[in-house]
């Protein structure tokens, strides 16, 4: 049995309590319980991206047609939420990821206010456990004075991602538009690499939860199934990138992935297992704080947020 709540505090009020400095008007909380378990998404802000950046390789004459029902301009700037996924469990406090710091965009990186405003100290944090090494899930793993900003906990990424970002080759093989995500990534690994632990497909990385390889967003991506059965949930970082095409049509190709066909395929596969064990999902980008289910809708699907 699953229990779901959402909230969102401002910069005054119960939050000013809180954290004695929020620099960001408010952020967005939303925690899902199962048995001794509790799962929260916390805001690292927002991203600012050109239509361009997810739209540019879709039929366009089609895609206006399914965003406009949606209320999503098919040519205006997009500003995807940015959820972050604390799990707690007894002694066991692991963040998937560590947000975008304040180095990438100026209306991301308030993952430091929220987890204040949560009570939550950075050095209590156990375990860090990457999804994928693009700016807005890596950067905030250091601190103004480039020190891990989680001190106490254990990082974890996937092997081949790992590679991947630290490999010199790939600041020329990535295309000049994502040159600086490369440079950005391979600083920060060459910080905590000394305290990295790897694992591969399949491994589990917690008690009870699984990663599995979900390649196309980036070369090593992973996703993450915690629990069981009915009550599973699964971490989807950037595998299902947004709630309104990624989900309605996830067989395009998006110019958000550095590989559009490999992507397109892992959508369509995770979809299906998604759907066919009725799992509740957790996405980065997604709305109405990142957790909710997925629903058959015509010729896609449709994202449907819990809280």
């Amino acid at each position: 049995m699953m229990h779901i709540t959402r909230r969102r505090l401002m910069a005054t009020g119960s939050a000013a309590l809180a954290a004695t400095a929020l620099p960001r008007l408010g952020w967005t909380q939303t925690t899902l319980s199962m048995g001794d378990t509790e799962i929260m998404t916390l805001s690292d802000g927002t991203l600012t991206l050109p239509a361009d950046f997810i739209f540019g390789p879709m039929p366009q004459d089609e895609l206006a047609e399914i965003l406009g029902p949606l209320g999503v301009d098919p040519t205006a700037p997009l500003t995807p939420p940015c959820n972050l996924t604390l799990l707690r469990r007894g002694d066991t406090l692991a963040l998937f990821d560590a947000g975008s710091g304040l180095q990438f965009m100026p209306n991301a990186g308030t993952l430091p206010d929220a987890l204040a405003a949560a009570g939550i100290d950075p050095f209590d944090v156990t375990h860090v456990i990457f999804t994928h090494g693009h700016p807005d899930h890596l950067w905030g793993v250091l601190d103004d004075f480039d020190e891990p900003f989680f001190a106490n906990a254990e990082h974890m990424m996937g092997g081949a991602e790992f590679d991947y970002w630290m490999d010199d080759a790939t600041v020329a093989s990535i295309g000049e538009e994502r040159a600086s995500f490369a440079v950005g990534a391979k600083r920060r690994l060459e910080v905590i690499a000394d305290d990295m632990t790897l694992f591969d497909d399949g491994a589990e990385v917690l008690p009870g939860v699984i990663a599995a390889l979900t390649p196309g967003h980036t070369p090593g991506h992973m996703a993450f199934t915690i629990g069981e059965g009915a009550d599973a949930v699964m971490v989807l970082g950037d595998a299902i990138g947004n709630d309104h095409i990624a989900f309605a049509r996830p067989g395009w190709t998006s110019g958000s992935d550095q590989d559009p066909e490999m992507a397109a395929a892992t959508r369509l596969a995770l979809f299906d297992r998604i759907t066919a064990d009725a799992m509740t999902v957790i996405g980065f980008h997604l709305g109405g704080g990142g957790i909710g289910r997925v629903e058959a809708d015509g010729a896609g699907y449709r994202f449907v947020p819990s809280a």
